[in-house]
């Protein structure tokens, strides 16, 4: 049984009758989007949904994963585990053929309706092992890309992952490649506080999964011994940054990321996170000590002849007329640099980099700043821009980093005296490089080379908004930097307060004029409101929000006898915790906070038996009730509250547990300022009641 969308035919023959996984309603409303709008509506879409599945799902920075990839229409592509087609359109896009297999029918039908105008697609429903006998042998491709760790559900055996590759790879042709595209189990994010993606807990892939499940991981090791097991020999380790879902830049071990590169590493768009660390000072370590591909956040291992590609950058979260891919290419030649449009609206902006290099090398003559040359050149994609690789060079930035790191300000300042010097050569021809920051500037020897000069304009640039920019965005990256008077150039340009301000908002209008003022990936993880939750703020926290418990064996109360509970408040108002009861504690207090606060007890209960809360003779405290009925609020206006529980008279068991629920506002500043005012008066009247009583006896 065949259905067709537009030009997708979906193939029926091995769906089981239902799907048996789904994200629930969201995959309707995912549906009606696919069914009602293009793709050019979807950045609008995800912007107004500000939720996680619809970024995940709909997003075309999905696409860069395979983007890269050496690719053309004489190829067939077997796409195993398609969902809602993140990346089958790039796939379609490049290869003569796509097939793609999923055992979600709506899913698939998302994934039809997305690319309606493909003639190339044929989609697969059901169960993988049911269809794969029917598969044919000669795929150029086949594509696992977040579907290699699911593989012990796939297949159930001593061995799942070497015998899922196994019957994988049957499929592939003589010379073809089998890419998979896996989170790293020992990625550096998991120890930064990130959860595992899977399973949402945290280190549990650190952990080695000690609860168990069908999704596992690997290390590089544990991928390269699979491989081996397999009998694979000839493949390669590329590395996505900041992960495979949403890459920006994809690295290999011929062109590793380099000092100061890995600065985007807060992405956490599907939940909450912790911030243990400064990831990016982590990762520049690991560069340093030459550890970074163990702790690359994900591996994509590509199998067969090895691509030229060594690295590739994308900035395609743009207007479509500048977005781009940036290629580092290893040629019979020599090594090379490529830059290509993302899509035919941006071709214009690669042509003008040719352009662009004429008129700089005209302006900067005789500065001794040289101009990296640009040649434009086609392939079978289309027009693109070829640069020279420059062997042995480091960038400005990163040499002032290490004035930095020595406390050097005067050689960080001779160096930026010496930027400033070329910034103002020649500022009457109106040309000017807008982009001239110290990350795009190489250093070699004592030549300074410009290899990237994208954000030309033919116009004259105020040279010291062009310095302010450089120097702006070289603080803004790393927070470090801000040391042996750096943020002091800023007034050597003349920049005030106000002025700084000014040109800071610049830079904002700068960034919105190349995204169209679309919300970018990074700044939808804002968007969509899950937070990264500094372990200050977790230390903070712990001091104020934790309960201490002390247990009365007969001599009453003792610091020796008691301990915190730490994960007690569930929330900031609320306090709930079921701890073991043992048989010969004759009495239990809870001290809620360390400070004056208000609370007010819901439930105790014993094995699940209520006990009265409003039993004096069972509950003390030292606050006051903030009324006179049964259960009140209390409020403490000490430093040490406590519910004291009187167990004696309680009808207990051998084996207990004792739950207390109770609601809780710590009171601090102002608050508690009032509350003392208003029971100051409360305890006054009080007292002058008592005093009238005992007149009139």
């Amino acid at each position: 049984m065949t259905e067709t969308i537009g030009k997708v035919t979906l193939d029926y023959e091995f769906y089981p009758g239902e799907d048996f996984y789904c994200d629930g309603a969201v995959e309707d409303e995912l549906l009606e989007t696919a069914i009602n709008f293009g793709e050019e509506e979807f950045p609008r879409i995800i912007e107004e949904k500000h939720n996680w599945e619809f970024l995940y799902h709909l997003s075309s920075q999905r696409e860069n994963i395979v983007d890269w990839l050496p690719m053309d229409k004489s190829m067939k592509v077997l796409e195993v585990g398609s969902g809602c087609g993140a990346i089958t359109g790039a796939l379609a896009r490049k290869a003569g053929q796509v097939t793609c297999l999923d055992l979600s029918k709506k899913r698939s039908q998302i994934n039809a309706w997305r690319h309606r105008d493909c003639d190339n697609v044929t989609i697969k429903i059901g169960n993988f092992q049911d269809i794969e006998p029917s598969l044919p042998t000669d795929y150029d491709y086949v594509l696992l890309i977040g579907v290699f760790e699911y593989g012990q559900s796939y297949i159930h055996s001593e061995n799942p992952f070497a015998e899922f590759y196994n019957i994988v790879k049957k499929h592939v042709k003589e010379g073809g490649r089998l890419v998979i595209a896996i989170e790293n189990k020992m990625g550096l994010k998991y120890w930064a506080g990130c959860r595992e993606d899977h399973l949402g807990t945290y280190f549990s892939g650190l952990e080695d999964y000690p609860d168990g499940g069908v999704v596992r991981t690997f290390t590089k090791k544990g991928l390269e011994k699979i491989l081996k097991e397999c009998g694979e020999t000839e493949y390669q380790f590329y590395y996505p940054y900041p992960d495979y879902k949403f890459m920006t830049t994809v690295y290999s071990d011929q062109r590793l990321p380099q000092i100061g590169e890995l600065t985007n590493n807060l992405r956490n768009f599907d939940r909450d996170r912790l911030l243990l660390f400064d990831e990016k000072n982590v990762f520049d370590m690991l560069i340093r000590e030459e550890m970074f591909p163990e702790f690359s956040n994900s591996f994509m291992v590509v199998t067969g002849p090895k691509p030229d590609i060594a690295y590739s950058r994308f900035s395609n979260d743009r207007l479509p007329m500048f977005a781009i891919r940036t290629d580092i290419v290893d040629t019979e030649e020599g090594r090379e640099v490529r830059k290509y449009p993302a899509g035919k609206a941006a071709e214009n902006h690669i042509r003008n980099l040719k352009r662009h290099e004429e008129c700089l090398n005209k302006r900067f003559s005789g500065s001794g700043l040289l101009i990296n040359r640009c040649e434009l050149r086609e392939d079978h994609t289309g027009i693109y821009a070829c640069f020279e690789y420059i062997e042995g060079a480091r960038t400005l930035e990163e040499i002032l980093d290490e004035c930095l790191e020595r406390n050097d300000a005067e050689g960080f300042r001779n160096l930026f005296h010496k930027y400033l010097k070329l910034v103002n050569w020649n500022v009457q021809e109106k040309i000017s490089d807008y982009d001239m920051i110290f990350a795009n500037i190489l250093v070699k020897d004592d030549q300074w080379i410009l290899i990237d000069y994208e954000w030309t304009f033919e116009e004259s640039v105020n040279p010291r908004e062009v310095a302010f920019r450089a120097l702006h965005c070289y603080l803004l990256e790393n927070g470090r930097r801000d040391k042996c008077g750096v943020r002091d150039l800023f007034g050597e340009l003349g920049m005030q307060g106000e002025d700084i301000s000014r040109y800071s908002a610049g830079e904002k209008d700068f960034q919105k004029a190349v995204t169209g003022g679309h919300v970018s990936i990074s700044d939808m993880r804002e968007k969509i409101g899950h937070k990264a939750i500094p372990y200050q703020e977790l230390e903070a926290r712990a001091e104020r929000r934790k309960v201490q418990i002390f247990e009365d064996y007969g001599e009453g109360y003792r610091a020796e006898n008691s301990y915190y509970l730490y994960d007690a408040y569930v929330a900031d108002d609320r306090i709930r915790f079921t701890i073991p009861l043992k048989h010969e504690v004759k009495g239990m207090r809870v001290d809620p906070a360390d400070g004056p606060c208000i609370l007010k007890v819901k439930e105790v209960s014993i094995n699940g038996k209520k006990l009265p809360v409003d039993n004096t003779d069972f509950v003390n405290n030292n606050g006051y009730c903030v009324t006179e009925q049964a259960g009140s609020a209390i409020y403490f206006s000490t430093i040490d509250p406590f519910l004291d529980l009187h167990l004696g008279g309680v009808e207990r068991e051998a084996v207990e547990e004792i739950t207390v629920e109770a609601e809780i506002a710590v009171l601090t500043g102002d608050m508690y300022a009032d509350m003392e005012t208003m029971f100051a008066r409360f305890r006054e009247e009080q007292s002058t009641r008592r005093r009238g009583l005992w007149l009139f006896r």
